[in-house]
């Protein structure tokens, strides 16, 4: 029988262990969340008359960790009803439920022996074939299991989650001694299939791959801030977006972290470490010591290296000058070399005119990017297989858009190497001979095939599971079937076309509607379906507001009629096309991105989606068949219930949803609000999303698809709308919304109550969507709308006015 996870235990109930649990209830695993018995009661125990024996006492600490969880903010839960999943318990009375689990996951405190003397009680308790695992950051695997049994350690390994579980894509396995290859593999796929995350196997070392390169990187920039005579935000400013890092660049990811935990990381590895020169690497600065005994520990203590205060004027934030220990208000930094950089383009041409620019700045980038690049090479063979999984660590670990050998590719390694020679550096022998033999690159590219280097010195294809589709490669192979400046239709195999969207931020606008036809006309013709996805940032932030305000304020009435005309007829040719579309949505899809799903036949959404219908919040309604969608999957959940149920709770909700432009925090949100529906899957992971959604084209082509048929639409009319409008009412004489907020509102109950009609009238779609462009056009020339879309436009947030 084939092996799979349905029930898991989690032990330890901290800051990590919850988390891991609530990801494992997000990914539909029943988990047992246990922890340690308490040995006193709390006030409120006392108050309540209970006993340390009572269930709710024994418990507590599991208690506690899951209903932080339903408040915690990032929510740890895709949505709140998965915390059903969770199940608290304790290590006492709950061990003997081991031996019905189908994974046992520690997350304890990091100390050897509490973890040695936990696994010899958990074997005691453990069915042979049951997959056991630690999820220590820096313990050795192996040691922590010395003394178990020959099958035990055959079903052992590391399972490292980078924090927080449900956002961050890395974890990290690192197979013991005797981990059985079997169990191996299995987790692998279990870790990218199931729990949606980019797995890299690491070696049994100190710290891993990630966080021993991350902090070493973290230490290295420090010491040459201080060589340097760097502020902080100086640093922050040359160690962020510009050289592919995250926004927090150093410092604001040293507080995110927290200081503390940074220093235990730095620590672990300095004790572990034979090699007196890397011990050196790792010793703490004193800063830092000094930061943990004054518990300036970063955001979670409100200070470490920055410091936010509320002044009279607002909110400020706080530099600390790490040499008179001292906070003085944050610069706005500009560097010159920085400024040049940001101009050279792409981030491989930024990095260039960076690490090889004579400025102080260039200096700087060089001397750290240079240590953290040799670091890796030399430590490669010990930590990792191969250089992929080093670079993967760094991108999904922490966030680097290029690892350490796709960054030295970047800035050219012939090139960097001869420089590093020049200072003295010595260079890894296995670098050394593969420039020798005339490789100029860590990674090569042939037919859209990426190979890479390894310490031997063969080229190997890089590895990946069969469900990573990327478009890339496709489009290196061949043409794309058609094109134009805002989206492409490309073969992605097995006769179906993806519909990629490239235009800025993908935003709607006329030549994405053209492709739209275009392409379904050339599906409907020659292929088995269409996959609309793309590979960008975001799925699509909505249609071009900058046009739509344009073209209002140049009163072009007969251009925007025509714009939100074609979108629509382009809905209505998505939702009746004689072939199967899938629409694969993920990040931020508001909007004319949602209105581009909601007629597909199926959605398959990756399980971190933004889906909202946020027009109102820029003073319209959505104009492009979402207001028509949303009114008929209200009136199908009503019919669900019974053909002839009240409509107006139904579409009371789709008002509340698309008035109050609400976003999904998940594709679990996303089904609560309706714009998700029974049908629609969702995918774990991301990368896997267009072969998923390509899978789902595929079974539907070969279920005999056929188009749906068009049918009317049962209304609550005039009555149900003054239902709507007195909700909207009641909300403006609350002061909840404001007079063109109501005036806005008013529009939309116009359209979700099919208009003027009798209560149960039924109209059809084109009625419903013409009265759906009537109103986005009133709304399009009302001042207060244009005042909302230009601060929009400007300030990248609503206007309430």
């Amino acid at each position: 029988m084939e092996r799979s996870i349905q029930k898991a235990a989690v032990l330890g109930a901290g800051v990590m262990g919850a988390a891991i649990a609530a990801h494992l209830a997000n990914a539909g695993i029943q988990t047992y969340l246990l922890d340690i018995v308490p040995t006193k009661l709390t006030d409120q125990e006392e108050k309540k008359g209970l006993t340390l024996e009572h269930p709710a006492v024994r418990n507590r600490i599991a208690i506690e960790a899951k209903e932080r969880l339903l408040k915690a903010k990032p929510a740890p839960l895709f949505v709140k009803r998965n915390g059903e999943w969770i199940i608290p318990g304790n290590l006492e009375d709950d061990l003997f439920r081991l031996k019905e689990m189908d994974w046992i996951v520690e997350a304890v405190v990091e100390n050897l022996d509490i973890k040695q003397k936990l696994w010899e009680k958990v074997e005691q308790n453990w069915t042979e074939g049951t997959i056991v695992s630690s999820n220590t950051s820096g313990v050795s695997i192996n040691k922590m299991i010395e003394g178990r049994s020959e099958a035990f350690r055959r079903h052992f390994l590391g399972t490292h989650f980078f924090n927080p579980p449900r956002y961050m894509k890395l974890l990290e396995i690192i197979p013991g001694n005797d981990t059985d290859e079997n169990v191996l593999s299995f987790m692998k796929r279990f870790g990218e299939r199931v729990l949606g995350k980019g797995v890299v196997v690491a070696k049994d070392t100190p710290n891993f791959i990630a966080n021993r390169i991350g902090t070493y990187g973290l230490l290295i920039t420090f010491e040459e801030m201080k060589k340097e005579g760097f502020s902080v935000e100086e640093v922050d400013a040359m160690t962020g977006t510009v050289i592919g890092r995250p926004k927090s660049a150093t410092f604001r990811t040293l507080d995110m972290v927290g200081i503390d935990t940074f220093v235990h990381v730095a620590a672990n590895v300095h004790k572990n470490v034979a090699d007196e020169q890397e011990k050196a690497a790792f010793v703490v600065p004193e800063t830092m010591s000094k930061m943990v005994e004054k518990r300036w520990l970063g955001d979670k203590t409100g200070q470490g290296f920055y410091q936010k205060k509320k002044t009279e004027s607002g909110r400020e934030i706080l530099s600390l000058n790490y040499r008179e220990f001292t906070y003085t208000p944050m610069k706005k930094v500009k560097l010159a070399a920085i400024e040049q950089a940001k101009a050279a383009g792409g981030l491989e041409k930024r990095l260039k005119t960076l690490v090889y620019s004579p400025s102080k700045e260039g200096r700087f980038v060089w001397n750290v990017l240079k240590k953290v690049l040799l670091y890796s090479a030399a430590k490669l063979p010990e930590i990792a297989d191969d250089i992929v999984s080093v670079d993967r660590a760094m991108r999904w670990g922490f966030n680097w858009e290029l690892g350490p050998f796709e960054t030295w590719d970047a800035i050219g390694v012939q090139e960097s190497v001869a420089r590093m020679k020049q200072e003295g550096e010595i260079i890894p022998h296995w670098v050394e001979e593969m420039l020798a033999k005339g490789k100029t690159s860590f990674y090569e590219k042939e037919n859209g095939v990426a190979y890479y280097h390894t310490l031997t010195g063969e080229l190997k294809e890089e590895e990946r599971a069969r469900e990573w589709l990327r478009l890339v490669e496709y489009k290196k192979k061949a043409k794309p079937i058609l094109s134009n400046p805002g989206a492409s239709l490309i073969d992605i195999g097995d006769e179906v076309a993806c519909l990629e969207f490239h235009s800025p931020n993908n935003a709607i606008g006329f030549d994405i509607i053209e492709m739209l036809y275009k392409s379904l006309a050339e599906v409907e013709k020659n292929y088995r379906g269409m996959v609309i996805g793309n590979e960008a940032k975001n799925f699509c932030v909505g249609a071009n507001l900058m046009m739509v305000l344009m073209e209002a304020q140049d009163d072009n009435w007969d251009d925007i009629n025509y714009l939100i005309h074609r979108f629509q007829q382009a809905s209505l040719a998505i939702k009746y096309s004689r072939k199967s579309i899938v629409a694969a949505p993920f990040g931020m899809t508001l909007g004319g991105g949602v209105e581009v799903c909601l007629p597909a036949d199926k959605i398959q959404a990756a399980a971190e989606v933004y889906m909202g219908l946020v027009e109102v919040g820029v003073g319209l309604i959505p104009g492009g068949g979402g207001t028509k969608e949303t009114l008929i999957r209200a009136t199908k959940a009503a019919e669900e219930v019974d053909p002839k149920a009240d409509l107006q709770p139904f579409v009371n909700k789709a008002f509340e949803t698309i008035a109050l432009a609400k976003v999904s925090t998940s594709a679990e949100e996303a089904r609560e609000l309706g714009f998700l529906r029974r049908g629609d899957a969702v995918s774990m992971n991301r990368d896997h999303l267009l072969y998923d959604a390509k899978q789902a084209v595929l079974a539907l082509d070969m279920a005999g698809y056929t188009p749906p048929r068009q049918e009317k639409i049962r209304v609550v009319g005039a009555d149900g709308k003054a239902v709507l409008e007195l909700a909207a009412y009641t909300m403006r004489q609350g002061g909840y919304i404001s007079d063109h907020d109501m005036k806005i509102a008013s529009k939309l109950a116009h359209v979700l109550a099919g208009g003027d009609v009798n209560r149960n009238t039924y109209v059809t779609e084109q009625y419903l969507l013409d009265l759906e462009r009537e109103a986005f056009l009133s709304l399009c020339g009302e001042p207060k709308s244009q005042e909302r879309m230009h601060h929009m436009l400007v300030k990248g947030k609503p206007l309430r006015n």
